[in-house]
């Protein structure tokens, strides 16, 4: 009997044993679970830690890690917004494995290949490529300013390029348009620079606005981007782009080159409203009142080398970047990062501007001149300013009158003019003399046979001395032979005819109309067309 109750106490003792044991085993897989668990979130945390770290200035992280290391629950697709800047959500603090899977880094792997030249450099960083990704750029005109900056935005990797221009691609373009090709000569231009920068890179949303700009339309179209380049070539459109720029609060970059010198600046940057001193200043405010209509010179008046608007182009895309890619500056003590904006925020104190000017054949080639803060009674973005929004919309603004017109000369009697068809009938046997006002280039390039080059200087006296030593006008009136005065266009020739005229009242100087481009249409069709 006490051998049978001692082997049923050891067999208790053994499930009691037992029991313990299973409740150990069970405790230790738990510890386990906890153990992979623990390790899985250490994973997580490594790849978002290499994700952000890796993109990022080292001033930088803290902050942002500051904002990762909170409890509130939520997925990564969520925290990040459709185009890879941070959305509304707020940020997680412990992802799971597969949320980690399914999004572990804000950028597509294709976009890490493109932009890492760029983003592996402190001052772009992954929160610079973001904001470039999520920026809105304008860029008004597609010519000789606005390929090259179209092209290195578009490189870079800015979310959304708008286009606008109205013009159609012509074969003078070429030499200096980069992004047109003889292939798409009469196309409109903002399709044939969306058709190069698609090959560029396809994974920008480009929007063509195919028309020139309006007062009418500039300021819907300008509320729909973050920043405008200004690419265009007259004052006309310079003057209503910043107005639009200061009344709709976005900074603009403006450019211009010509023969081979050019100029850039930033301008409404930081942008305020009107009145605001800390303001940048607009367009008015360097330049309140237009040049002369007849100082102003187109590209195929006055000439412009390839690179050197170019180099423009460039520059502005530059700005650009520099622009949409600064760091925000903080703005007190509970300043946390704003990952939503698309635009970054001012500096803490305004920089003095600046207008930086290029010459291609001087020494230095660059300079920069400091201008002056915002004008107290600039018409557009001082407190006492005339210029709104509505008068813009409106149409009531010319800036056309504001500007000025130049209209074809005609200072001349139809008795001192004679058309190009009439002079190609005369004799020469040397009854008559040819004296052509374009300058020494020009003149090399073509010219009639037997003609005399004497360049009209602008001033009536100095032309007409330099007339009479070279023959091409009797000092004394009539001696029995006729002059002829030919320029490019006719309009130099009216002004030489008249000098002569009124001078020394020789009736026998008479300018061919039209110039050399009626000499080409009516004439000889192989006569250069430059």
């Amino acid at each position: 009997m006490d051998s049978i109750n001692g082997a049923d106490a050891q067999v208790q003792r053994l499930r009691q044993h037992i029991t313990a044991t299973e409740s150990q085993l069970r405790i230790l897989k738990l510890q386990l679970q906890q153990a992979e668990q623990a390790a899985e979130a250490a994973e997580a945390a490594r790849h978002l830690n290499g994700a952000y770290q890796g993109g990022l200035p080292a001033d930088w992280r803290d902050e942002i890690f500051g904002v990762l290391h909170h409890d509130t629950p939520g997925s990564l697709a969520q925290d990040f917004g459709h185009n890879g800047e941070f959305g509304d959500a707020q940020i997680f603090a412990r992802p799971t494995t597969e949320d980690v899977r399914q999004q572990r880094w804000p950028l597509a792997s294709e976009e890490y290949k493109r932009y890492g030249r760029q983003m592996i450099m402190p001052e772009i960083g992954l929160h610079g490529q973001l904001r470039l990704k999520n920026a809105k750029v304008l860029i008004v005109g597609v010519g000789g300013l606005g390929c090259p900056a179209a092209a290195y935005l578009a490189g870079a990797g800015v979310g959304t390029l708008g286009l606008m221009d109205g013009d159609t691609v012509e074969v003078s373009n070429l030499h200096r348009q980069v992004a047109h090709s003889t292939a798409r000569v009469g196309r409109l231009k903002v399709d044939s620079a969306v058709e190069y920068l698609r090959a560029l890179n396809d994974s920008v949303n480009y929007r063509a606005h195919p028309s020139h700009l309006s007062p009418e339309k500039a300021i819907p179209i300008f509320e729909q981007y973050d920043l405008v380049l200004d690419c265009t070539d007259h004052p006309t459109s310079r003057y209503l782009i910043s107005d639009a720029c200061v009344l709709t609060g976005k900074p603009l970059v403006s450019a211009s080159a010509l023969k081979t010198e050019g100029q850039l600046i930033v301008l409404n940057s930081p942008p305020r409203l009107p009145g605001d001193v800390n303001g940048g200043p607009c367009y008015r405010c360097v330049f309140p009142k237009p040049p002369p209509a007849e100082s102003v010179l187109s590209c195929g008046e006055g000439g412009i080398l390839g690179p050197v608007v170019g180099v423009m182009g460039v520059l502005q895309a530059l700005e650009a970047i520099k622009l949409l890619t600064a760091k925000p500056v903080p703005t007190g003590p509970g300043w946390s990062m704003d990952f939503t904006a698309t635009k970054p925020s001012p500096p803490a104190e305004p920089t003095r501007p600046t207008m930086l000017m290029f010459s291609a054949y001087s020494t230095p080639q660059f300079r920069s001149v400091r201008l002056r803060s915002r004008r107290a009674d600039c018409a557009v973005c001082s407190a006492q300013a005339s210029i709104t929004r509505q008068s813009l919309t409106s149409g009531s603004l010319d800036y056309v009158a504001f500007c000025g017109v130049t209209t074809p000369l005609n200072t001349l009697t139809p008795a001192a003019r004679i058309t190009a068809t009439g002079f190609s009938r005369l004799p020469t046997d040397g009854s008559n003399i040819l004296i052509d006002v374009r300058d020494e280039t020009q003149y090399a390039i073509c010219a009639l046979r037997g003609s005399v080059n004497v360049p009209w200087t602008g001033n009536a006296d100095t032309w007409l001395d330099q007339a009479i030593m070279s023959g091409g006008v009797a000092e004394h009136g009539d001696d029995g032979r006729d002059r002829y005065v030919v320029c490019r266009l006719g309009n130099d020739s009216q002004l030489a005819v008249k000098a002569a005229m009124d001078r020394i009242g020789d009736g026998r100087v008479k300018e061919i109309k039209g110039g050399f481009r009626a000499w080409r249409e009516e004439v000889d069709p192989s006569w250069p067309d430059y």
